[in-house]
């Protein structure tokens, strides 16, 4: 365990590109005294408010957490949102050279309102269609000017479905990593869930499988399911590895070569929410570092479970994870 702990520890030399959709979180507590005279609906008085980097600002995060540099790869709107946006990442000490603002989408923000610790409303300002021409052209020009100028040791597709990963994105970075032996990883969701090819890394939960394969998957016979259906894909898609997340029942991983299954390790569990941009955060830094099959999956099963033992969306800490491997 402790060339693990060494390498965990050099995670500080690397560099990741986080591509995809980012986000802010808001959240509006308050108390609910009374139902508003106009619809039968509660009136909360708000009395906190909170600002958090969601979706893929939130892997760069975890990223940063673990002691690697993120650089984000995104689009924002030109509005006051994205002003908040830069600051919430320059509050973090994160950069934000890989922004690109668009005029005709703004930025992506989640507003839930939350009374008396129950949730009462979720209001999401967004524009979810694909980047226009002009915008991709910005968004892809941005990603190959970042290739030349950072050392780059790894990237990370963190999909949302909100637009900013179209086709010829994928198709871009894709071949850029692999003239630069540059390992890339993938979280995706529903709409490119067949457009990634030969990436170092597919992961999605059980349910993104499930509906991007447009197959039922049954627990009560999932670990004899899984490996063929991953071995289907896989070669299909021509990935090298997939790993799967179970929600309690842990997660699986597969290559050509070997596949383990990783029980869920959670002492106490709190939140579930962001274990999804742990786990690909983590499996990203522990792949850069060319770590085994089975150490990437161990240690990522691990840092999603300190994470799930926290309320609400939170990184990992390095030294709580390097604690839990101690």
């Amino acid at each position: 365990m402790g060339n693990i702990n060494h390498v965990i520890e050099s995670f500080k030399n690397l560099s990741v590109l986080v591509i995809g959709d980012v986000m802010i979180d808001e959240y509006m507590w308050g108390k609910v005294e009374r139902i508003s005279p106009e619809a039968p609906i509660p009136i909360v008085a708000i009395e906190r408010r909170e600002e958090r980097l969601g979706g893929a600002a939130n892997v760069a995060l975890n990223i940063k957490s673990l002691g690697a540099k993120p650089i984000i790869i995104s689009i924002i709107g030109n509005d006051a949102r994205a002003d908040r946006f830069k600051q919430l990442c320059r509050n973090e000490k994160m950069e934000t050279i890989g922004l690109v603002e668009s005029k005709l989408r703004p930025t992506t923000t989640k507003t839930r309102v939350i009374g008396h610790n129950q949730h009462l409303l979720r209001v999401d300002e967004e524009i979810t269609t694909p980047l226009s021409h002009d915008e991709e052209k910005l968004f892809i020009d941005k990603i190959n000017e970042l290739f030349s100028s950072q050392k780059i040791d790894a990237v990370v597709f963190e999909d949302y479905d909100k637009g900013c990963i179209t086709k010829k994105v994928i198709d871009a970075v894709t071949k850029k990593a692999q003239q630069l032996a540059i390992p890339v990883t993938v979280d995706p969701k529903h709409r490119n869930f067949m457009i990634y090819k030969g990436v170092d890394l597919f992961k999605p939960n059980l349910k993104e499988l499930a509906i991007g394969l447009k197959t039922d998957i049954h627990k009560d016979n999932l670990m004899q399911q899984l490996p063929v259906l991953c071995q289907e894909f896989m070669q299909r898609q021509h990935h090298k590895a997939m790993m799967v997340t179970l929600s309690e029942l842990g997660m699986f991983i597969m290559n050509e070569q070997e596949q383990h299954h990783i029980p869920t390790r959670v002492r106490d569990l709190a939140d579930v929410s962001g274990a999804g941009d742990t786990v690909i955060a983590t499996a990203t830094l522990c792949l850069a570092k060319g770590m085994t099959l089975f150490d990437i999956a161990n240690i990522a099963n691990i840092a999603a479970g300190v994470v799930c033992e926290r309320v609400g969306v939170v990184p990992i800490e390095k030294e709580e994870l390097l604690k839990r491997l101690a």
